[in-house]
C-alpha cells in the first residue's frame, strides 16, 4: 500500500507512545479524580523468587463504571433513550428500559445490596438467566465498588461450587429459573443451594430474582436466602438508594473465570480504569457503534467476557441501545430468529459466534429464514455481522458477506476477530470506523473505507495490542510462517494485568514460557505479509505429522472446502511411523438419521476429502481416517469446539478403551453429544482391526 491506512497508523500510534495515544481516549469519561499519566511500569518479584514486568494504567485515577454508564448519560440530557431492549422470545416477553428508568433500578437495587451487606471491594456473585435483572445486578454491584463474577446461569453445582470457593463471594445474586429454548425450564434453586452445600465458603446472602415461570419458594424463611423482588419494592418505598462509589483505576470491576478440562477455574481480573476507556474506544473503533441511535446486538451470554463487553458494559458506555437476547439461534422458535431481532430492533451490529451461524445453516441451509425477513422487514440499517469465539472458516464469512451486500446497508461486512476472556475486548479485527481511533483526524478522514476482510483471517491488530508469531524458543518467525501468537507487553487497557489472588499461576501460566519476553496467548497461528493474523488453533492442537507441524483449523478449512461436509473437526490419532495422523469428524450438510449412517464413510467421499486436504495443504497431512455423523462435535456455550474432548476419544479408541472417560469441561454445551461422539468411535475402530485396514 502506498498511503497508510488510518487502521494502520491508529495501532502505530498506541504502540509508539501510547501515554498519548490513552490519555486522549480517558479524556472522554468521567474521572472522579483524573489519572495523572496513562501507564506506569515496574518489577514484580514473586514468592518463588521469580521477577517479571508489570503494568498499571491510569494508576492514580479514580472511576465509576456505573456512573459513566448509566447516570452521565441522564445528567447530560439523553435520559429518554432506550439502554436496554430485553427481548425473550423463550418467554414471549419483551421490556425496553431508558436510562432514566436504568439509572432507577441500579439506584435502588445498591441501596438494597448496601443494606445487606455489600462493601466496596466485596466479591458477589452473579448466576443469572438472560433478564434485565442479571444487567441491573452488575451495575448495581460496581456502583457499591464492589466485585462481581458472573457464573453462565445453569452450570452444574460442582462447578459453581468452584468458583464459591475462588472468589468467596459476600453474596450471590440469582434468579428461580432460567429457560434454555428446547429443554425448558432450569431451576435453579437445587444448583445453587447444592454448589454452596459443597462449597467450605459460604455466602452471607443468597437474592433470588422470582421468575413467573417457576418459583423459589420460602427463600425468606431459610438462613441467607433473600426474595430479591420483595427487598427491591421495600427500599423504593422507604427511598432507600446508592450513590456511585469511585474505586482506583487498578481497582477490580469484575472477575471472568476460565477454565479447561483440568484444573481449577483461572479468575481473570478485570481493573476499571482500563476497561473502561478501552472498551469505549474499542465500541467506537472497531464495531461503529458511537451513542445515541446506534443499536448494538451481541448474541452472547452474560456468562462469557463477550457478554461482559458488548451485552452490558460497551453499548452503555458510549450511551447505545443494547438488545439483551433470551433465547437460541435455533428453536426459539426457528433459525431466523437472529434477523427477526435485527429487523425488529433497528440492530446496526449483530455479534455471535461462528457456531450460531452453523446451526442456522444447518437448519436452513438456503438461507430461506434470512430472505424472508430481509422482504419482510428493512435490513438496511445492518452496517456489520461480527464473529468470535472460535475461528470462521472461509465458507461461512463468504456466504454471509452475499446475504449482507444484497441486503444489508451499503459496505455492510462480516467481520471476524480474535480475543479471549484475558483480553477484554478484540485483540484484532477489521476496524469499521478506524478514524474514531485518531486525536485529531483529517479532513474527510470519516469516509475512509475500512480495509478489506480476509476470509479466514481475524484481521489485524486492535489498538494496544503488539501481537507477534514466534517458535518454541521465542525467536520471532517470518511472516506467513506458522508459530505461537503471543503479545509484548504491556497490553492493552482492556486487558488483565493479573488473576485473582493467584501472581504465580499468572506468571507460570502466561509469562514463564517465554521467559517474560512475550505473553502466551496459547494460540498458534501466522501472520501474513499484510499484517492480518490468521489464528489456526489453540497451541496444543498443533498436529506434528513427521516433525512437520499443522494447524487443526487449516485441515479443517481444507475439508470443509468439500461440498457435502458442513462441519469437521480434527484432531490427532497416534501413527507408529509419523507420530500423529490428522483424523476427522465430520457432520455432513444433509441432514441424515445417524443410526442409519455408517461411522465410516465411504471410499468415494474419503478419498474426494482427502484430495482436498492434499490439494489444500500438502500430501504429508493427509488424513489417517474420517469419522461421519450427526451431533457428534462437542462444543462449549460459547460455541468453542472440544477437540480435546475428541482426541481423548479416538486415542482411546485406538487402545480399544472405548469406555474410559474422557475430561468433559463444565462448559460443555451439551454432554448428549460426547456419548454420540464415544458411540460413533466404537463404531468406526470395530468394523477393522487397525487403522490401515479402515482406509
Amino acid at each position: 500500500m502506498t498511503q497508510t491506512h488510518p487502521q494502520r497508523a491508529v495501532h502505530a500510534a498506541s504502540l509508539r507512545d501510547p501515554e498519548t495515544f490513552w490519555t486522549h481516549h480517558a479524556q472522554q469519561l468521567h474521572w472522579h479524580q483524573k489519572p495523572s499519566r496513562a501507564l506506569s511500569r515496574s518489577t514484580k518479584t514473586l514468592p518463588s523468587g521469580a521477577s517479571h514486568e508489570s503494568w498499571a494504567w491510569f494508576p492514580d485515577g479514580e472511576i465509576s463504571t456505573t456512573y459513566n454508564c448509566v447516570d452521565r448519560h441522564v445528567h447530560s440530557g439523553n435520559g429518554d433513550n432506550v439502554a436496554i431492549i430485553w427481548d425473550s422470545p423463550v418467554t414471549g416477553k419483551k421490556e425496553k428500559y431508558t436510562y432514566r428508568q436504568l439509572l432507577d433500578e441500579v439506584e435502588v437495587l445498591a441501596g438494597v445490596l448496601r443494606e445487606e451487606g455489600v462493601r466496596k471491594g466485596d466479591v458477589v456473585i452473579i448466576y443469572m438467566p438472560m433478564i434485565p435483572a442479571a444487567l441491573i445486578g452488575a451495575l448495581a454491584i460496581a456502583r457499591l465498588g464492589a466485585i462481581h463474577a458472573a457464573v453462565f446461569g445453569g452450570f452444574a453445582a460442582k462447578s459453581l461450587a468452584q468458583r464459591i470457593e475462588a472468589a468467596r463471594p459476600r453474596a450471590i445474586l440469582t434468579a428461580s429459573c432460567g429457560i434454555e429454548g428446547a429443554k425448558g425450564v432450569i431451576p435453579y434453586r437445587p444448583l445453587v443451594e447444592g454448589a454452596i452445600q459443597a462449597s467450605s465458603f459460604k455466602p452471607e446472602k443468597v437474592l433470588i430474582w422470582q421468575r413467573d415461570q417457576l418459583r423459589w419458594n420460602n427463600p425468606d424463611k431459610l438462613d441467607g436466602q433473600r426474595n430479591w423482588n420483595r427487598l427491591v419494592k421495600s427500599a423504593r418505598m422507604r427511598g432507600i438508594r446508592a450513590a456511585p462509589v469511585p474505586v482506583k483505576s487498578t481497582d477490580g470491576l469484575y472477575i471472568i473465570y476460565t477454565s479447561g478440562t483440568t484444573g481449577l477455574p483461572k479468575g481473570v481480573v478485570r481493573e476499571a480504569g482500563g476497561h473502561a476507556v478501552g472498551l469505549s474506544l474499542s465500541i467506537k473503533y472497531l464495531f461503529d457503534i458511537h451513542g445515541p441511535g446506534d443499536v448494538m446486538f451481541c448474541a452472547s451470554d452474560i456468562g462469557w467476557v463477550v457478554g461482559h463487553s458488548y451485552i452490558l458494559y460497551a453499548p452503555l458506555l458510549v450511551g447505545a441501545t443494547t438488545v439483551l437476547f433470551e433465547g437460541k439461534p435455533v428453536g426459539t422458535p426457528d433459525a431466523g430468529t437472529f434477523w427477526r431481532v435485527v429487523a425488529e430492533h433497528k440492530a446496526n451490529v449483530l455479534f455471535t459466534a461462528p457456531t450460531a451461524l452453523r446451526a442456522i445453516r444447518k437448519e436452513d441451509p438456503d438461507s430461506k429464514q434470512f430472505e424472508k425477513v430481509a422482504s419482510e422487514g428493512n435490513l438496511r440499517h445492518l452496517r456489520a455481522l461480527f464473529l468470535a469465539g472460535e475461528r470462521s472458516e472461509p465458507s461461512i464469512v463468504r456466504a454471509y458477506q452475499g446475504l449482507l451486500d444484497k441486503h444489508a446497508a451499503p459496505g455492510a461486512l462480516v467481520v471476524d476477530n480474535w480475543w479471549s476472556s484475558e483480553s477484554g475486548s478484540p485483540i484484532s479485527g477489521v476496524a469499521l470506523r478506524s478514524t474514531a481511533g485518531h486525536a485529531s483526524p483529517q479532513p474527510n478522514a470519516s469516509q475512509v473505507a475500512p480495509l478489506p476482510t480476509r476470509p479466514g483471517s481475524a484481521g489485524l491488530p486492535a489498538p494496544g495490542f503488539d501481537v507477534r508469531v514466534v517458535d518454541d524458543n521465542g525467536t520471532e518467525v517470518p511472516q506467513g510462517t506458522m508459530g505461537n501468537i503471543v503479545m509484548a507487553t504491556p497490553l492493552a487497557p482492556t486487558a488483565f494485568t493479573r488473576l485473582f489472588n493467584d501472581d504465580e499461576r499468572f506468571y507460570k501460566g502466561y509469562l514463564k514460557r517465554f521467559s517474560g519476553r512475550w505473553l502466551d496467548t496459547g494460540d498458534a497461528g501466522m501472520i501474513d505479509p499484510d499484517g492480518y493474523i490468521h489464528v489456526m488453533s489453540r497451541s496444543d492442537d498443533i498436529i506434528n505429522v513427521a516433525a512437520h507441524r499443522f494447524s487443526t483449523g487449516a485441515i479443517e478449512q481444507a475439508i470443509l472446502s468439500h461440498p457435502e461436509i458442513g462441519e469437521a473437526s480434527v484432531v490427532g490419532i497416534p501413527d507408529p511411523l509419523k507420530g500423529h495422523l490428522p483424523f476427522a469428524f465430520v457432520q455432513l450438510k444433509k441432514p441424515t438419521q445417524s443410526s442409519s449412517l455408517p461411522a465410516r464413510p465411504s471410499r468415494e467421499l474419503f478419498e474426494s476429502v482427502n484430495a482436498l486436504v492434499r490439494e489444500q495443504i500438502g500430501a504429508i497431512a493427509s488424513l489417517g481416517g474420517i469419522i461421519q455423523g450427526q451431533g457428534m462435535i462437542p462444543k462449549t456455550r460459547s460455541g468453542k469446539t472440544l477437540r480435546r474432548v475428541l482426541r481423548e476419544l479416538v486415542e482411546n479408541g485406538v487402545t480399544g478403551e472405548f469406555d474410559k472417560e474422557v475430561g468433559i469441561p463444565p462448559t460443555v454445551e451439551d454432554q448428549a453429544v460426547v456419548e454420540v461422539a464415544r458411540t460413533r468411535v466404537r463404531e468406526y475402530f470395530e468394523s477393522a482391526k487397525d487403522v490401515k485396514a479402515k482406509l
